[in-house]
């Protein structure tokens, strides 16, 4: 290891101090840090020549780093300074014993799925992203009703009139997708989860689909005409009727340092209640 990346989100008051902390902690190994600032719709960045990449912020700074990071095949170190913090592994009293175990190569890792979420109109492609939680496909505004058409490997799945539809990785089940009431996957199973938003019947329900097909949703005429979709929590993409998405799994997995079953579970369990309990 000779080059690493630290990606300070400017929101959190800790994030900068932590990070010089960091990096002359690093500095001591033999270690060169570069800082990046994170502000939570931050352009892209490139990240060849890195070995690895630390976060330090929240859930949202992990998905921008995965972003960037995926098709280089560099791992993420996530400390998580976030109020919620479900993707990033590491707590903040114990980012050095975290960091010695990983640079001596004795660290647990995750590899997670990613999509890859494509805007064709009118036959051009105007829009490419990757996603590690889902993408969104929605009206601007809400009680709005869009309708959709999904098909999955080329043979039609359903149409949807609804708020929209929220297309999720097993990372991001236990996001926006659960929180619409979609199930909870395993983050390291290869799948989609579909999870209609509002729908208009009560018969559309979510489902979770083989990651190798590839998913396809065409927006049809509707009374709203403001729909927009959206990756990963970025700036929304206006679309129009005859907008074309497809999406696919990604060739390639990001690697989380430190994510582990056991972490996940007890994230289940400690952040989002899921005991079982009456007093869940």
């Amino acid at each position: 290891m000779e080059k690493v990346l630290i990606i300070i989100n400017v929101s959190k008051d800790l994030s900068m101090s932590m990070a010089k902390d960091i990096s002359s902690y690093l500095k001591k190994k033999n270690i060169q840090s570069d800082f990046l600032s994170y502000d939570g719709f931050c352009d892209n960045f490139a990240c060849e020549g890195y070995d690895f990449v630390i976060t330090l912020g929240g859930d949202g700074t992990v998905l921008y780093a995965a972003r960037n990071c995926v098709d280089n095949n560099i791992p993420v170190f996530s400390v998580n300074l976030g109020q919620f913090g479900f993707i990033s592994a590491v707590q903040q009293n114990e980012w050095q014993n975290a960091l010695d175990l990983f640079l001596e190569g004795k660290a647990p890792f995750q590899e997670r799925s990613m999509l890859k979420a494509c805007l064709y109109r009118k036959n051009e492609k105007i829009m490419e992203s990757y996603s590690l939680n889902d993408v969104v496909i929605s009206a601007k505004n809400t009680a709005r009703t869009i309708c959709l058409d999904v098909s999955y490997n080329n043979a039609h799945l359903c149409q949807l009139k609804s708020d929209g539809v929220i297309i999720s990785t097993p990372t991001g089940s236990t996001a926006y997708s659960a929180s619409a009431g979609g199930p909870i996957v395993d983050p390291e199973l290869n799948a989609y989860v579909l999870t209609p938003i509002n729908s208009f019947s009560l018969s559309s329900r979510p489902v979770v689909l083989n990651a190798a097909g590839n998913l396809e949703v065409s927006v049809q005429p509707s009374r709203t005409k403001e729909m927009c979709v959206i990756v990963d929590g970025q700036e929304p993409v206006s679309l129009e009727n005859g907008d074309l998405i497809k999406i696919v799994c990604n060739e390639k997995k990001i690697k989380l340092i430190h994510s582990t079953d056991e972490r996940f579970y007890n994230a289940l369990r400690s952040k989002l209640n899921w005991t079982g309990g009456p007093h869940a």
